[in-house]
């Protein structure tokens, strides 16, 4: 199975940036997670990172054509408030999982406002980087 893992701003400063919240585990820990659990589902899984909107949209846009069947997304901040994003989102019919590394209904009042959740098939917070691997085993179980 052809998966698309989209990480918005800031998530490649994992490691960097408030450890107490997203751990000390850097972004290229995460890489390698995926790429180990992509040699251990069969799946070809490519990640994508941005933190720039519209890069992110130009690439779920490239998805609808690449052959791409499910979509592990963390928005980021866009997460929040990005209707773009949302959109774009809502066009490719694929399975998608959104992810967030905290607890995003634990910590500060506009964090537990997502406008990309509502497109996604389902959403997956809390779990630190473990929640990645939880995201793309549900679409590999068939997504919905």
């Amino acid at each position: 199975m052809k998966l698309l893992v989209i990480n918005g701003p800031n998530i490649n400063f994992l490691g960097i940036r408030e450890k107490s919240v997203y751990g000390v585990q850097d972004y290229q820990y995460l890489l390698d997670l995926i790429q180990k659990k992509a040699e251990e589902t069969g799946s070809s899984i490519e990640v994508f990172q941005s933190n720039h909107e519209g890069a992110i949209i130009d690439r779920i846009q490239e998805a609808y054509f690449d052959g791409t069947e499910g979509i592990v997304i963390n928005p980021g901040a866009y997460t929040h408030y990005s209707y773009a994003i949302r959109d774009a989102l809502a066009s490719i019919t694929v399975p998608k999982v959104e992810i967030h590394i905290s607890d995003i209904t634990a910590r500060e009042e506009f964090r537990r406002v997502s406008v990309t959740a509502p497109v996604c098939d389902r959403q997956i917070y809390g779990k630190g980087l473990d929640g990645y691997c939880m995201a793309i085993d549900h679409i590999l179980a068939g997504g919905k």
